[in-house]
């Protein structure tokens, strides 16, 4: 017999002995790899080694007291001609009680070989034509890939690296008519995604494939897949919603008030973020060496106070400044060594005016700081506190302002947040909220020195550590954007924008934007949003409304044409009429900041009239043709 099946809790696994692919039948629907797949491992040095390499295969039936599956047995493998006594299983079975499939790799011996990455399990035949069949992908806000969709995707942030920007949530999906599931990664620190959609389709496979760690596999690699009859993405983001629950990851915004009332006070704020200096290295990928006067920026502290004074004057009740560049070096540079206050710009004492400018209005003050990018140039730079790579060497580029730098071990950034806040906070400066650079952006890093060793998973706990740092001074924590293993400490983000938001305008776009983060975690978050009308094109206040969140009133560029701040792409609007464009937005958000957002609907055929509903019944309907929206309180 060519094929193995097990039935068990009204699903059906059906393993293929010779191409080793499994077939999952569950709701009446059946789901089966790509013919095109083959379950495979990559090596260090790029070969290819297949599962059916290996000379000993065996099949064993998997039950126990929770489920019933399929135990596969692989070992006997060659390089060169030469035996080597690596060895792993696969478990695939059905959990009884919720019919979920797990799949699960288990490396038993890696003596022998140094895996790059394993691929598996497969990715799903979805091969229709149509655009009623979609995969759904957590590529920053979220996205709808049909199967027709024009543009080719291939290509992801951080090569789809789980635990960054190109999943904010560890999780994809597909959904055809009648049917759809949800694939979730239980162990997503060493994990990444590949996406393969060529320009028209007619297809879009989407899979797992499992990092070593520190060199190693190590562990057991799980992923749990759900399947589902008739639904939609937005059944797919609520199955995540009750596991996040169900594993204690789901931590509400009411749940951070109770923790600090600063969460209130932030829920309907005007967001400002602005700059003190900037000084461009001649090394950095953004020196302007014909136009050298661009290099250096300053604006003194009590100019910044004037300007706070000023929004109090124009009646803004609420509002978070978040201030770049306030240290000596300027913007991006010689991290972690910041200090003193920007010297120029009036050293501690301009910082201090400042910060007592912002609490007598009533508003709320937070420093932008980084604790990951290490530069060479920083005093108290030592190569022994960089992550290093197995082979001994560390990672070197000169892309931001301050010039040549590497990576800091994330097991050193919770001593180095607590020795520069400490710091601060001893000059009298009043924070009630901080931004900590690039944490929940990039990927997870790893450290082979021997003084401070540092797995993926670890790397994510020391930056958790650096946000309960400054939880426990009362400060807000915040990070460039969103990710699901921050969600107990993070409060708030830079943004948690669609991907493109950070496009050239008029780069065509991966797939249809869709708000999956919120669809899960709109009551756990306060995500500002850009408030740009670009010529032409559409009113990014709507998408503000759409997705209940936070206004920026005024955002400075850190770089020109780099993370959403494209240079003439929009007209800049009078300041009262930036005002009243926020005060729409912050009305709304401080009704349902703490709501569920319980359902996204595309209202027509090309996706430009959407609208939201939330748990206290508010809806919300912006039509991008005209660019109108209306609310409809609950």
């Amino acid at each position: 017999m060519n094929a193995m099946t097990v039935e068990h809790a009204g699903t059906t696994l059906q393993l293929d002995k010779v191409t080793l692919a499994f077939t999952v039948t569950a709701r009446g629907q059946v789901w089966r790899w790509a013919p095109s797949y083959r379950p495979r491992l990559v090596t260090a040095d790029g070969r290819e080694i297949f599962f059916s390499d290996a000379e000993s295969v065996t099949h064993y039936a998997w039950n126990t007291g929770i489920g019933k599956g399929i135990r596969s047995a692989y070992q006997g493998f060659s390089v060169d001609g030469k035996a080597i006594p690596f060895s792993f299983e696969t478990i695939v079975w059905v959990e009884g009680v919720s019919g979920d499939v797990y799949f699960e790799f288990v490396p038993i011996c890696e003596e022998g070989l140094s895996v790059r990455a394993v691929y598996w399990p497969g990715c799903m035949e979805f091969d229709e034509p149509s655009d009623r069949w979609y995969s759904v992908l957590n590529i920053l806000q979220g996205l709808l890939l049909p199967n027709t969709w024009s543009s080719e995707v291939s290509k992801l942030h951080f090569d789809g690296q789980m635990c960054s920007c190109a999943a904010y949530m560890p999780w994809f999906g597909q959904v055809r008519p009648g049917a759809g599931y949800i694939a979730i990664c239980q162990h997503p620190w060493d994990a990444a995604y590949q996406v393969d959609h060529p320009a028209n389709g007619p297809y879009s496979h989407v899979s797992v494939r499992w990092l070593p760690s520190l060199g190693k596999l190590a562990y057991r690699r799980v992923m749990k897949y759900t399947f589902l009859g008739d639904c939609d993405y937005n059944d797919l983001c609520k199955v995540y919603r009750s596991y996040v629950k169900e594993t204690g990851l789901f931590t509400s915004l009411a749940e951070k008030a109770a923790r600090s009332p600063l969460v209130d006070k932030l829920i309907g704020s005007a967001i400002v973020h602005k700059g003190i200096k900037t000084h461009v290295s001649p090394d950095s990928w953004f020196y302007h060496e014909n136009e050298p006067e661009k290099n250096d920026c300053l604006v003194p502290f009590s100019a910044r106070a004037a300007e706070i004074r000023h929004y109090k004057e124009k009646g803004i009740e609420k509002l978070y400044l978040h201030l770049d560049g306030w240290g000596d070096p300027g913007y991006d540079s010689r991290h972690p060594d910041y200090l003193p206050a920007c010297k120029e710009a009036g050293g501690w004492e301009g910082l201090k005016e400042l910060s007592d400018t912002v609490e007598a209005c009533g508003y709320m003050f937070g420093l932008h700081d980084q604790y990951r990018d290490y530069y060479f140039d920083a005093p108290s730079f030592d190569e022994n506190f960089a992550c290093r790579a197995p082979d001994g060497s560390i990672f070197d580029m000169a892309r931001w302002a301050g010039g040549r730098q590497t990576f800091l071990c994330a097991s050193q950034a919770p001593y180095y947040v607590k020795r520069n806040f400490e710091e601060v906070l001893r000059h009298g400066i009043h924070l009630e909220a901080s931004y900590l650079d690039v944490f929940t952006c990039n990927e997870g890093d790893e450290c082979c020195h021997p003084w401070h060793t540092m797995t993926r998973k670890e790397c994510f706990e020391y930056r958790n550590a650096c946000f309960s740092y400054l939880l426990s001074k009362n400060i807000l924590p915040s990070s460039e954007e969103v990710t699901d293993w921050a969600m107990k400490n993070l409060v708030f983000a830079h943004y948690g924008p669609y991907d493109f938001m950070l496009q050239p305008p008029g780069t065509p776009r991966k797939g249809i934007p869709t708000p999956l983060f919120n669809l899960v975690y709109h009551d756990c978050m306060i995500l500002p949003w850009p408030m740009e009308h670009l010529e032409g094109q559409e009113d990014y206040m709507l998408y503000a409304l759409l997705n209940g969140g936070a206004a920026y009133l005024e955002r400075e560029g850190a770089y020109p044409n780099c993370d959403g701040a494209f240079d003439g792409a929009a007209t800049e609007p009078r300041l009262d009429e930036k005002i009243a464009r926020y005060q729409i937005v912050a009305k709304l958000q401080e009704r349902i900041a703490k709501c569920e957002m319980v359902r996204h609907e595309f209202l027509d055929h090309d996706w430009k009239k959407q609208r939201t509903t939330y748990s206290d019944g508010t809806t919300v309907t912006v039509n991008f043709h005209d660019n109108s929206y209306r609310i409809d309180l609950g």
